[in-house]
């Protein structure tokens, strides 16, 4: 797998927006990189100054890994609902990484405690859904937040969940990411 191609992708559907002549020749890009067809769910994340600026991405696969690249690629700078669209004075001095997903593993767990000693802090991306709700963090966040009290609380907060939600046995899953920076 080559990183530069990927960051290309990644910088070439943003700038398309910018630049009617940036084009990403998907066809000569499959042809030369053919690991580009393969299945893959990524996550394309902005930082501006250090800080969060744009990230968007999918946890499950749905079409091969370019698709996803130039998809969310694109929302992480323009559709980000946290944050207005990126300029392109900020483009210019963006941070941009690339985070490729392991398929998610669903975890049982019987208890908080269970489920402490089956994350691995600053390894796992960890994923909360119920019926109504689903929240990720990758596991670069951990960086940030680096308590595994402290990083669920967030993530719970996140997706609106009530504090005592894993307690009531929500549906927690685990994946790592393969960085791409």
């Amino acid at each position: 797998m080559s990183n530069d191609i990927l960051l290309q992708i990644a910088h070439d559907s943003i700038r398309s927006k910018f630049d009617e002549r940036v084009k990403i020749d998907k066809e000569e890009l499959l042809k030369k990189y053919p690991f580009l067809e393969e299945p893959g769910a990524c996550f394309v994340t902005l930082n501006l100054n250090n800080e969060l600026r744009g990230c968007i991405g999918s946890l499950e696969v749905y079409g091969m890994l370019i698709d996803d690249i130039v998809e969310n690629a694109y929302n992480a700078a323009f559709l980000d609902p946290r944050f207005l669209e990126l300029s392109e004075e900020e483009y210019k001095k963006i941070d941009l990484e690339i985070s490729i997903l392991t398929p998610a593993l669903k975890l049982e767990y019987t208890s908080l405690e269970d489920l402490k000693s089956k994350i691995k802090v600053g390894v796992h991306g960890v994923v909360l859904e119920d019926e109504d709700s689903r929240s990720t963090f990758l596991p670069q966040v951990w960086e940030q937040t680096p308590t595994f009290e402290e990083f669920i609380k967030k993530l719970l907060h996140k997706g609106s969940f009530d504090e005592d939600a894993l307690e009531k046995g929500i549906d927690v899953s685990i994946y790592e990411v393969i960085k791409v920076k």
